[in-house]
């Protein structure tokens, strides 16, 4: 099962990294150079020179990426060299590719919709390739360096350092071109944070309730979730007794309220959104719980 497991997650891996730098150089090259829209990373740092240089821009990309992958190389290591060497070789192809297709450059002549199109395929392209550790190359391995040293989310990395390139951009670009960029940068961004925690984010329940046992016995064997147990004391009544935690996806939710209201009517539930879970039965599978540690439970539920 671990060899599947393996196979598998190289398999998203190489579909995630093909995917996203494909997405990239389709919108770079349909919406953000016709338009000229201002962006961040080394595309944008590409397009600006190729203004005043003669050079391609897909060239001039993969220079600054190769140059940056070097640097990633001997301050991170060998791990994000290898994942990311791909995308330093795939984006520029892609663009280049991408922009020989007849008519590509001419999809919308709405520069407002080229904008929010641009950036919301950004953040798509992105997130696609930084979910499987890996990055588009240039100003990415930046970013990622930046997130790891700091314990933060990537996202405000890439909105950071794409504020700079941005910035820079402005000296050199119309007013509007500025605008669109500006509207780029915020979709890309929006839309990132919510591609690195799509399908991990869970609900986690805390319930409060005389019947706490029974509570507990229920979503372990009608819910297959794994619970925690908590000593709390009531603020009224000074009582000491156990709280009732529970991590569970937002289709078991509806479930999850039916069993306590059934249970007891009057308990206290919390209901909070987080955006991902690690460990046993989320990260890791779930394993068979002897029934003995289940007062009243069935043979065969699983607990965490």
């Amino acid at each position: 099962m671990s060899r599947k497991k393996k196979m598998m997650d190289q398999g998203k891996t190489v579909v995630f990294i093909l995917l996203g730098n494909a997405i990239l150089a389709f919108l770079v090259a349909a919406f953000i150079i016709p338009h000229d829209i201002i962006m961040g990373g080394t595309t944008g740092i590409a397009i600006v020179v190729g203004k005043y240089l003669p050079v391609d821009t897909a060239l001039l990309v993969f220079i600054m990426n190769a140059v940056l992958l070097v640097i990633g190389l001997l301050v991170i290591g060998k791990k994000l060299f290898f994942t990311s060497i791909a995308s330093t070789i795939l984006y520029p192809a892609f663009l280049a590719l991408f922009q020989r297709i007849p008519g590509i450059d001419s999809m919308t002549d709405d520069t407002l919709l080229a904008s929010l199109f641009a950036g919301v395929l950004m953040g798509l392209s992105l997130g696609l390739v930084m979910r499987v550790g890996s990055s588009t190359g240039g100003m990415d391995i930046t970013n990622l360096v930046l997130a790891k040293l700091t314990h933060r989310n990537v996202a405000i990395f890439v909105y950071l350092t794409d504020i700079i390139v941005v910035a820079a951009q402005a000296v050199v670009s119309s007013a509007q071109s500025i605008l669109m960029g500006i509207v780029v940068l915020v979709l890309e961004s929006l839309v990132l944070d919510q591609v690195m925690v799509f399908g991990k984010s869970q609900l986690q329940l805390f319930v409060i309730s005389e019947q706490y046992e029974e509570i507990r016995r229920r979503f372990l064997s009608e819910l297959s979730a794994g619970v925690t147990m908590s000593l709390i004391q009531t603020g009224a009544l000074g009582k000491e007794q156990l709280g009732v935690m529970c991590v569970i996806p937002s289709r078991k939710l509806y479930a999850a309220d039916e069993i306590v209201r059934d249970v007891d009517p009057e308990a206290f539930m919390t209901v909070t959104k987080i955006k991902e879970v690690r460990g046993r039965g989320f990260t890791r599978e779930r394993r068979v719980v002897d029934s003995v540690l289940i007062p009243n439970a069935e043979n065969g539920n699983q607990g965490k």
